[in-house]
């Protein structure tokens, strides 16, 4: 007990395990009434300011650590993109900033990106023929440095002023039927693995990566179903597959291999590199006004040409808002 500026002042020292002779109790009290005559703090007042001082110090020391481009974007993968997001969105955001961003700015203070730096980044994704993923890149980066604002390591968003590279318009691509027979004839030429991957594009009507990263513990050939887990559902929903007679047909030509995936060549992961396969796909087609994303589409308009119930149709796309939409809304 003591007091400071005139007020009766109570410090706690510890407990009694903590300081269990009275000579060191003693001691540890002379010394907080001199620190309080010195200071003329209040105890309380002098803890949290050193608590403030310490916060300070380690925010100073996470910035010194942080001041490359490299360093936050790794640690924006680590503590936010793989807390918050799907593990195939983390990895394609990995992916994304090692291919685009890290060549360019690995090295690069964060605090020195400009949004002019931002803009002549999104400029040479579009000069080299990909303006829709310039604008994807943008969304990435945007979603990147307003973490880094949030955790203090930069004061402002870069990329908040730099507008889109191209305004995206819905795309209503569907093949016609001879367009598919070229397309069917092409997967043939094309061959293991993406033939008869893209070929389960068109008669599932599922994404892209659901059926290649497809595992065969997924599949009940009695039944005839493909159950599509949560974890690799675009929107984060178990999903329960009904297999046409065509689509059996297709899996069970494929190699058995012991890796529990149909669509790998290495065992562990399911094949990528999609762009140089649709080139040849194209190649044998002599079509090239189209993306794989189409297939989904062209399906969903078959069905409807089929006259099967809307809401039949929404069920096979897995659609969580239960209204016939986008990539879905596409007849004939």
């Amino acid at each position: 007990m003591y007091r400071v500026r005139g007020k009766p002042v109570m410090e706690t020292l510890g407990t009694l395990a903590q300081i269990p002779k009275v000579d060191d109790a003693r001691r540890l009290a002379r010394e907080a009434m001199a620190r309080a005559a010195v200071s003329k703090e209040h105890p309380t007042e002098a803890k949290r300011r050193q608590q403030r001082e310490e916060a300070e110090r380690h925010r100073e020391a996470e910035r010194a650590v942080l001041s490359s481009l490299r360093a936050v974007a790794e640690r924006y993968v680590e503590r936010y993109a793989k807390r918050h997001t799907k593990v195939t969105t983390w990895k394609e955001v990995e992916r994304q900033l090692q291919v685009d961003v890290l060549p360019t700015w690995a090295d690069r203070p964060i605090t020195s990106i400009t949004r002019h730096d931002v803009a002549d980044l999104l400029e040479r994704i579009e000069r080299r023929g990909s303006p829709v993923q310039a604008n994807r890149q943008r969304a990435r980066l945007h979603t990147l440095f307003a973490w880094a604002v949030r955790e203090e390591i930069i004061t402002a968003n870069p990329v908040t002023n730099v507008d889109k590279v191209v305004k995206e318009i819905a795309r209503d691509r569907v093949l016609e039927d001879n367009e598919i027979v070229a397309f069917w004839a092409g997967c043939d030429e094309l061959g293991w693995p993406f033939g008869p991957l893209y070929k389960l594009l068109l008669v599932t009507a599922q994404r892209r990566d659901e059926v290649a990263g497809m595992r065969w513990d997924e599949l009940d050939f009695e039944k005839r179903i493909w159950v599509i887990p949560r974890e690799r559902a675009k929107n984060d929903r178990s999903h329960e597959m009904h297999l046409s007679d065509l689509a059996i047909e297709i899996i069970e030509s494929l190699p058995r291999q012991s890796s529990p995936l149909l669509f790998t060549t290495n065992g562990e992961r399911h094949v990528s590199g999609y762009s140089r396969s649709k080139a040849a796909l194209d190649r044998h087609m002599g079509i090239d006004d189209w993306v794989l994303h189409d297939l989904r589409r062209t399906a969903t308009t078959g069905m409807a040409k089929l006259n099967i119930a809307p809401h039949v149709v929404d069920k096979i796309l897995n659609h969580v808002s239960r209204t016939i939409r986008g990539v879905a809304a596409v007849y004939k």
